[in-house]
């Protein structure tokens, strides 16, 4: 009891924080929020520069095979299973049939899901002045709406790199995990990744301020 009390009493106060953020002297700064930013859509792993203008977050190759292992599985429970049931006899839709066919299928289905949304990039791009999260580009939008998670790169004033601890389970300790987002003119913020290695998000967020010629606001280092 007196442990799960400490653990919500640790996450209230890193949700707090104690961070200044007058210390960037930037109005834009004291209108923004410190505390974890919401996140959706693809979150890659490795930054990758494309060519002269353009840098992609883009899933791993381990993040994919871990994506296909779901797809294999389900594929192998359901060929498995059915030259299984055709070799004894043939199939019959009972819950013994159904249930496994069911259970591959589910595990198929989910593999491709993450699969196709897991890998698609987050990309930075100066040719069309874009960020985007997802396989559509900006530039194919007819109806002249902005898909959600994609800002103009003139709108952006800052990078914000955050930590925020995670409380964990009744058998897992807690940890950090450390947020890239982006701070807009109007304060408002788009999460861009988040990783779980401080020093890998400071040297992206570093290699994101430089590229895209903005203030990157470090709340990781000391005041």
């Amino acid at each position: 009891m007196l442990e799960k009390f400490a653990r919500k009493l640790q996450t209230l106060v890193d949700e707090r924080g104690t961070f200044d953020p007058s210390r960037f002297n930037d109005p834009v700064a004291m209108a923004t929020a410190w505390t974890s930013a919401p996140s959706s859509g693809p979150s890659g792993d490795q930054l990758v520069e494309v060519h002269t203008g353009r840098l992609e977050y883009r899933a791993s190759l381990r993040a994919k095979l871990a994506f296909l292992v779901f797809i294999l599985i389900g594929l192998a429970i359901l060929i498995g299973f059915t030259s299984h049931r055709l070799t004894a006899g043939g199939l019959s839709f009972d819950k013994d049939t159904i249930m496994p066919i069911l259970i591959g299928l589910a595990l198929s289905a989910g593999g491709c899901y993450l699969l196709y949304f897991g890998t698609a990039p987050v990309v930075f791009d100066k040719g069309t002045g874009f960020f985007w999260k997802g396989r559509k580009s900006p530039e194919t939008v007819i109806d002249g709406k902005l898909p959600k998670d994609c800002v103009r790169l003139e709108e952006i004033h800052a990078l914000q790199l955050i930590a925020c601890y995670c409380s964990g389970g009744h058998k897992t300790r807690g940890h950090y995990r450390y947020e890239i987002n982006l701070v807009l003119k109007d304060g408002q913020r788009v999460n861009v990744v988040v990783h779980a290695n401080k020093e890998k998000s400071r040297q992206e967020g570093a290699a994101l301020a430089l590229f895209l010629d903005i203030p990157l606001w470090d709340a990781l280092s000391p005041s």
